[in-house]
């Protein structure tokens, strides 16, 4: 797949992403047995991974959305924009992030940091990508679908300014 100037080539099958997401699914399941938690669902690049993840929760279970952005262009920015969305009282429940990917981890920790603030019972991140030497600031992330090398990654709702997040696959920019 070709955007713009870059090209993409497969990564990450759809039946893979498909088949972890499940396992993902049946820890939150067991983890939160008993309990209403509220998955916070960070757009844009988040929602497919989220919608897909909440249609195999059998927990009873709420979903608000925030906005965040860090990137431009294939590169994080590493300066958080303002958060914009969450209207719900978090006071007391137990919050469940899901983001699409977490590479330098400033971001994420930002939004954590932001969301602790208002006083959860409990906040546990849920990523579908993790870019483990990419990390700048130490975060503890308690569902994580894959990790991958650092590479600039697209589909299944991440983005190249904007566009190819409507595959049901993950690419990675060609060499």
């Amino acid at each position: 797949m070709t955007i713009n100037d870059k090209t993409f080539v497969p990564f990450i099958a759809a039946d893979t992403i498909q088949q972890r997401i499940a396992e993902l699914a049946e820890q939150i399941n067991q983890q939160y047995a008993g309990k209403t938690p509220l998955i916070v669902v960070v757009l844009n690049g988040a929602f497919l991974f989220a919608a897909d993840l909440m249609k195999r929760l059998t927990v009873s279970c709420e979903v608000t959305f925030i906005r965040v952005a860090s990137y431009t262009g294939t590169g994080s920015t590493g300066q958080l924009k303002e958060i914009l969305g969450l209207k719900e009282s978090i006071e007391g429940r137990d919050l469940i992030v899901i983001e699409d990917i977490v590479d330098t981890g400033l971001t994420i920790c930002d939004v954590c940091d932001q969301l602790k603030a208002k006083n959860p019972a409990s906040l546990a991140i849920a990523t579908l990508l993790f870019k483990p030497k990419a990390l700048k600031k130490a975060v503890d992330l308690q569902y994580v679908g894959f990790e991958i090398d650092n590479k600039f990654v697209l589909g299944y709702g991440l983005d190249y300014d904007g566009l190819g997040r409507n595959t049901d696959e993950i690419l990675v920019l060609a060499s």
